[in-house]
């Protein structure tokens, strides 16, 4: 997957070497705090005391430079309740936009809100000339140095790179030796993290070269903070960031092998469990891109191919946000579950566009810094415009040595982004540490870089406080470059990243950082273009159809099913609590009915005739709860929940909240029948919000059909497995299992409203098997679903799309006049043969919908594309 590293690397600091120049304010009285919320940002700034051994970005001496005078003029006379007025814009756009980074470790929970800072950093127009030319020369290079390394190696062969370096680790692709990649370029999207020393001067921190994250949560920020700050941000001006995003765009379409056919490019994410999903999400609709995962794409004759609910559509583009070895588990990492059988071959064969090109992430490594400059000299002619942080890489004798000499002015971190290794501060080690660390490095000296300890600079960052308003952070840049036709475009802006608190050593968004919004100072008008598009268009309509992954269809098809037998599970066995404090012989005839349903549901386990039986309420309350029991509801809902996170975007926010909310009645387990019959209810109420939802409250495209499909087929299944218990019955067993029947069928109403009468077989058969007009029936689920596939073929060009063969002819040839011609035993055993023969056809066609529509194992009926 995408590396927690790549978004959260950590850019060394230095440690505190320097009193803060302010003194400490006394507690501030009620009449203080009045006056300090009228207090002017003049007068803010002012209480802005920067560390004075480092470069401060809003103004290290003389005050804010110029390119900070345009904003602060607009904030003049801006009061402090003002200013937080604006910071809870922020939050709230945050909130609204639901802006999130995945944090492992937060307490808070894995997903928390993307943190901004009110204040944005801002780049001078002469600074930024120099920073992109630099930046483009660097991306460059490293593009070159790519095709060198899976080419002709002479950097190898001439000595400008051991080879020990490259091939000693896990970021070199063996397999993709020789492969010339699509368009000709290994880099289309390139990342760098930048810290600025004390001097003023900007240097290289990490290059990111496999699968960069950032440029999503630069172009978000940008987004919220222009709310905040609507005139400054115009009257600045800013330079305006979707130029970046349309080269980007436009190059993957340029140089993607198309032939005459128009460009498809998608966008493939590990899944909702990367710690930067929301960019994957957000890029993708920013720049219309389907969103798909490795079970999305196949590989066909060395051919890409988009599984839609339309049929297979050539991917000709991927902007993959899945590090190298998990791309494809053919030739990479055969543990892969993320990745794409295959895609190495097409991506071989020239099929295929990569961005960025498989094996791209060997460049990753600090290792590379101090071979660089003369790497530069070697294949561009010129020397690197802009330095990297000092580097020793171990592997060789004579840096080794000087990184243990110098041990505590250093810092070492990992030579290779595989290695799972906290940087180490030298300065800290003591005694036993230091000597286990050198004890390391002497054994495996190729794993180890030295670095020097950087005194990052610092900007402020927003507190509102009225006796602090500002506070100091440290901070980081990440820039960004895109590959295009004509060379390399900057993006004039970027994600900076903040130090959690003062004093810390490390930034990282994993360990609580925050961001700002990056502004350079345009030269002239700022545009005010954008890939959001402002009008829809006809092609939008049509596109957005076409071009539905299968998995859509896929999880809403198992979410209708996974919620409809979570619904009759939670029936039957309400139906088995309440009975369960009878004793009357019908009552213990009913039960037996009930646990031999739940039987053929699966709800409970086939008895074991050599172990002694559990006791049936025992028995019943696990079947509510326990996650060991496939059948459980707790088990059912798991994976409904499961069906329902991968359509999120599908899904109201109510629904979504429904969703949420039906298993948690069942925590902690019920302990009593009484307790689970409560339980249950809850849950059945919100198994009818949930049916109500599926109906009347998601847009009734194709993939919603899989829904409604879905819970029509489980319904059915159900229904015929139901109903059939009580017919292979005795006349009085099956006459006390008729209570249950209605009530788990949820047709007691309709069968009290139409008879009027105790439930006699006759017409509780009609109710439940023949009555086309009860939404509960098995005649009503047969008719509607001849009416529903044909359908989804004719929406999704499948000539000869899955049908129910001859089950409506077989219900129309039930006689149920055979009831009453004093055979009823004979009549039950063909009725109950007639409901298997339903249910196994139910069972084939779920099947034949994931091969025609999900899975695609089948060659198309359509002459236009191969399936």
């Amino acid at each position: 997957m995408n590396r927690g590293e790549d978004c959260a690397d950590p850019a060394v600091l230095a440690p505190r070497v320097a009193k803060r120049l302010c003194f400490k304010l006394t507690e501030p009285t009620e009449p203080d705090l009045k006056v300090a919320k009228q207090r002017a940002v003049t007068d803010i700034l002012s209480q802005y005391h920067p560390v004075s051994d480092r470069f401060d970005e809003l103004g290290s001496r003389g005050g804010p430079g110029s390119h900070w005078r345009p904003l602060l003029q607009q904030l003049n006379g801006e009061s402090l309740e003002g200013l937080n007025q604006r910071a809870q814009t922020v939050s709230t756009a945050i909130a609204e936009d639901g802006v999130t980074y995945n944090v492992y470790e937060d307490p808070r929970g894995v997903t928390r809100p993307w943190e901004v800072d009110l204040l944005p950093l801002v780049l001078g127009a002469d600074e930024w000339q120099g920073l992109s030319r630099a930046v483009a020369q660097r991306a460059e290079l490293l593009d070159r140095v790519l095709a060198d390394l899976y080419g002709r190696q002479s950097l190898l062969k001439e000595g400008l790179l051991p080879p020990a370096l490259v091939y000693g680790q896990g970021g070199f692709q063996w397999p993709c030796q020789g492969i010339r990649p699509a368009g000709g370029r290994f880099l289309h999207l390139y990342a760098l993290d930048l810290g600025r020393a004390p001097d003023g001067s900007w240097w290289v921190m990490a290059d990111r070269t496999q699968a960069p994250s950032g440029a999503g949560y630069a172009l978000q920020n940008r987004l919220v903070i222009s709310r905040a700050f609507p005139a400054p941000f115009h009257n600045l001006p800013a330079t305006n960031l979707s130029s970046f995003f349309q080269a980007f765009q436009n190059g993957l379409a340029t140089m993607a092998p198309t032939g005459n056919e128009r460009p498809l490019c998608v966008l493939l994410t590990p899944g909702r469990f990367n710690e930067t999903y929301f960019e994957h999400v957000f890029l993708a609709r920013y720049l219309g891109l389907p969103l798909v995962e490795g079970q999305d794409l196949t590989v066909r004759d060395d051919t890409v191919y988009l599984k839609t609910l339309q049929g297979l559509r050539r991917v000709h583009a991927i902007y993959r946000r899945l590090d190298d070895g998990f791309c494809d588990p053919l030739e990479l990492r055969a543990d892969s579950v993320l990745g794409i059988p295959g895609l190495l071959g097409a991506v071989r064969a020239g099929k295929v566009l990569m961005a960025n090109a498989l094996g791209s992430g060997v460049l990753e490594s600090a290792a590379l810094f101090g071979f660089l400059p003369e790497i530069s000299k070697k294949l561009l002619g010129e020397s690197l415009a802009m330095p990297s942080v000092a580097s020793w890489w171990c592997g060789e004798k004579p840096a080794l040595d000087y990184v243990i000499e110098h041990l505590d002015e250093l810092v070492v971190k990992p030579a290779f982004g595989s290695m799972r290794m906290e940087p180490v501060f030298g300065h800290r080690l003591k005694g036993a540490e230091r000597d286990a660390l050198i004890r390391k490095m002497h054994a495996h000296p190729h794993a180890f870089v030295g670095q020097e300890l950087v005194h990052l600079s610092q900007a402020p960052v927003w507190r509102g406080q009225p006796d602090r308003p500002l506070a100091t952070r440290s901070i980081g840049l990440r820039l960004f470059a895109a590959a295009t036709p004509d060379g390399w475009q900057v993006m004039p802006g970027g994600l900076t990243r903040v130090a959690a608190d003062e004093g810390v050593e490390v930034i990282s968004m994993q360990r609580g950082g925050l961001s700002k919004d990056t502004w350079v100072q345009a030269r002239g008008t700022a545009s005010s273009t954008s890939l959001l598009k402002k009008r829809l268009q006809v092609s939008d309509l049509l596109d957005g159809e076409r071009d539905t992954p299968s998995r859509v269809g896929e999880n809403l098809f198992w979410m209708g099913r996974h919620s409809e037998r979570t619904e009759g599970t939670a029936r039957l066995l309400r139906a088995a609590f309440n009975r369960l404090s009878g004793h009357d012989h019908a009552g213990e005839e009913a039960l037996l009915g009930l646990q031999q349903a739940a039987i053929q549901f699966g709800t409970l386990p086939e008895p074991d005739e050599e172990a002694e039986p559990e006791p049936l309420p025992k028995a019943l309350l696990r079947a509510v709860s326990d996650l060991k029991l496939p059948g459980s509801i707790a088990s059912i809902l798991q994976g409904l929940l499961f069906n329902a996170s991968q359509v999120r975007d599908r899904l109201s926010a109510d629904n979504w909240h429904t969703l949420n909310r039906v298993g948690r009645p069942l925590t902690p387990a019920p302990r009593t029948p009484d307790q689970a019959v409560r339980a249950l209810n809850l849950v059945l109420l919100d198994c009818i919000s949930l049916a109500g939802f599926a109906m009347d409250d998601i847009t009734r495209d194709t993939s919603w059909g899989f829904l409604v499909i879905g819970r029509r087929l489980e319904r059915l299944a159900n229904l015929c497995t139901l109903i059939c218990v009580p017919l292979f019955s005795d006349r009085f067993g099956r006459n006390a299992m008729l209570e249950w029947l209605l009530e788990v069928a949820n047709s007691e109403v309709t069968y009290r409203t139409r008879y009027r009468r105790t439930p006699e077989l006759l017409g509780v058969l009609h109710t439940l098997v023949m009555d086309a007009s009860n939404p509960h029936s098995v005649m009503f689920q047969v008719l509607q679903l001849q009416k529903d596939l044909p359908e989804m073929g004719r929406k999704t060009g499948q000539l000869f799309p899955p049908d129910l063969g001859d089950c409506l002819q077989r219900l129309r040839a039930v006689d149920l006049h055979e009831f009453e011609r004093k055979r009823p035993d004979k009549a039950c055993e063909t009725l109950a043969e007639t409901l298997y023969a339903v249910r196994d056809e139910v069972y084939r066609v779920s099947d034949e919908i994931q091969r025609q529509y999900f899975i695609h194992t089948r060659y198309s009926n359509r002459s236009v594309t191969p399936d």
